[in-house]
């Protein structure tokens, strides 16, 4: 999310700036800003230029006045904390405008770090996370910028990727990473720090890469790389020999397989700073006393399309660890009917954009009847947002495929959070049994990564599988929902026909379909259903139909008795749910990309909805 350019050079920054956040719009954003030091008369300051809006408006700010100096740093946002406007639009500043700052990610210990500072006298002046950290730097500065820097840092948790300078050294220009992505680039006689390579490879093809936890000085002489403790660390160099558009998808082909592979990331920020490690839940966007969640013991979760097939495994989960009432509803259908919905009913709107006509109708009629509406959605002041009583933000940064795959597992992690928190207020749930969910939760990135690294072998499968024109997705239990977003992907973008079905439905219409032209995928991961759909797969191969079964890590079970296997890591029942998911994602885009079809906008879709 987000976007970091820096240069330190000889040239002028200011067209420099504005250049690269052009090229950084691609990832998305809602406003944008620079800082630039200006030098004159013997004296120093920094020129801050910012736009609620799109880099167009700040260019065309920066045309009027255009700051002078060879030193600065740009920042395109994309909201987390705060609304898009002027006064929360990066850089962010230090009480005397000395220290200048621009930052992507989340910090998760902002609120006791604004806290103690505030009971310093530091004054803030915007609702971010980020302002804490120029802050923290000045409280820490006696003289040396770079170790104020690495001292304030070493109290920041979270992720970060961070650029900034301070007036009182300006040939020092200081970048830092935490979870989050930052390169050095090197040219001749001047240094840039970027987000990511696409803003600097018009300048440089010659890059430094930052690892976790390091830092690069960068002065006149070049940047020098090191710990957050001070430990010098060899230089990562590479050459990179990408254009423009590649760069903009890191090198992969579409951005939807480079969305696949943020997913470890977006299911890390979906969690990060709002679960202890024993499985206390928090959301700052949506406080509220477990005395008031109590009152609530009916839950509605409304969506449309992938957010719909997100809603049911939230269902699932919900009435599994909360034990109170939960119902997916499909959002479009649920705008025409007269539903049971009180004041102890909580509707949960699932939508990525925040902008689905027929979600938002089902929202403001919900709330019509006394319900406490919460909006899930990834964009902040979105109508979902700015119309529910509460919102919780996925923070999974912009998505450009149409298919939407990582901020689908964003919105199950959240409501995932959502069943502890509810389960937890509710008294549903044991401390020894909330700290296994704590660290399966906290597993998940690492588990995603896992099957991630399995790309190849699910490619060659799409590759085998690429020649039927007919699909049927099966799953049981939490699993049927995830047959049914496996089926959806791979119609979405492939226009197979794929339908997906319930593995206890099979028998009872749907089984007519299958013969050996007509391959079934079978979810058939850990869960309480288990043996069922082992023996719905028995009653699969009997039909002479193919199986393709995503199967646990050590389940051997169906090795003599499936076609073909996906193995995901062994894990609990709704970990496992999300696992499936992100390997039907990938099974979808490779069948897809062997076809020649247009993954990142298939035909007769929208990214969103906002019509009936």
């Amino acid at each position: 999310m987000c976007g970091i350019i820096g240069y330190l050079g000889e040239r002028q920054a200011t067209p420099i700036l504005m250049e690269s956040l052009k090229r950084l719009e691609y990832r998305g954003y809602d406003s944008a800003g620079v800082a630039v030091i200006e030098t004159g008369d013997g004296t120093r300051h920094t020129s801050v230029t910012k736009s609620e809006a799109k880099v167009d408006l700040l260019i065309a700010k920066l045309k009027e006045n255009m700051p002078t100096g060879t030193v600065g740093i740009g920042h395109t946002r994309w909201a987390t904390h705060g609304k898009p406007t002027i006064i929360n639009a990066h850089p962010h500043a230090d009480c005397h405008g000395r220290i200048s700052v621009v930052h992507n990610g989340i910090i998760e210990n902002f609120a006791e770090i604004k806290a103690e500072l505030e009971s310093l006298g530091h004054e803030f002046t915007s609702e971010t996370d980020t302002e804490v950290v120029p802050h923290l730097i000045e409280q820490y500065y006696k003289g040396d910028f770079l170790l104020a820097v690495r001292k304030a840092l070493q109290r920041i948790k979270g992720a970060y990727a961070l650029a900034m300078f301070s007036l009182d050294d300006p040939e020092l220009l200081v970048g830092a990473r935490l979870n989050a992505p930052l390169v050095v680039g090197i040219g001749e006689g001047e240094y840039f720090i970027a987000s990511d390579i696409t803003a600097i490879i018009p300048y440089t093809k010659k890059v430094l890469i930052l690892g976790e936890g390091e830092m690069a000085a960068v002065t006149p002489l070049g940047p020098e790389g090191s710990t957050l403790d001070g430990q010098p660390v060899d230089a990562k160099i590479v050459h990179v020999d990408w254009d423009v558009a590649q760069a903009q998808k890191g090198g992969f082909p579409h951005f939807m397989l480079k969305e696949i592979h943020e997913t470890p990331e977006a299911a890390a920020n979906a969690f990060r700073g709002r679960m202890t490690d024993d499985g206390l839940v928090n959301f700052i966007e949506f406080a509220i006393s477990d005395d008031h969640l109590r009152r609530y013991h009916d839950v509605r979760l409304l969506g449309m399309g992938t957010s719909l097939h997100a809603a049911m495994l939230g269902e699932y989960v919900i009435e599994d660890w909360a034990g109170i009432r939960a119902r997916a509803e499909d959002a479009s259908e649920f705008r025409y009917r007269r539903p049971t919905i009180t004041d102890e009913t909580l509707t949960v709107v699932i939508t990525q954009s925040g902008e689905t006509a027929d979600t938002l109708v089902g929202l403001h009629q919900a709330r019509e009847r006394g319900s406490l509406t919460l909006a899930i959605t990834n964009v902040v002041a979105s109508s979902a947002a700015r119309d529910s009583d509460g919102a919780i933000y996925l923070h999974s940064g912009p998505e450009i495929g149409v298919a939407s795959t990582k901020t689908l597992v964003a919105h199950l992690v959240t409501q995932y959070l959502l069943a502890l928190r509810l389960a937890t207020a509710h008294g549903r749930v044991s401390l020894e049994r909330r700290e296994e969910l704590a660290r399966g939760l906290r597993e998940l990135p690492d588990k995603i990564r896992r099957v991630l690294d399995n790309s190849t072998d699910i490619a060659r499968l799409a590759h085998k599988y690429s020649r039927f024109r007919n699909f049927m997705f099966v799953g049981r239990g939490i699993n049927h929902a995830v047959a049914l977003e496996g089926a959806l992907k791979l119609k979405e973008i492939s226009y197979l026909h794929a339908e997906g079905s319930s593995g206890g439905e099979l028998k009872h219409g749907p089984i007519a379909l299958l013969d050996p032209d007509f391959p079934v995928v079978a979810v058939c991961t850990e869960s309480s259903t288990r043996e069922k759909m082992a023996s719905t797969v028995h009653e699969i191969v009997a039909r002479d139909a193919p199986v393709l079964a995503l199967v646990s890590e050590g389940d051997g079970s169906l090795d003599d008795i499936v076609t073909d296997q996906i193995v995901i890591p062994a894990a609990d029942e709704a970990t496992s749910a999300v696992l499936s998911t992100v390997a039907l994602q990938l099974f979808a885009y490779h069948v897809a990309n062997e076809l020649g079809r247009d993954v990142d906008q298939p035909r007769n879709l929208a990214k969103s909805v906002t019509v009936e």
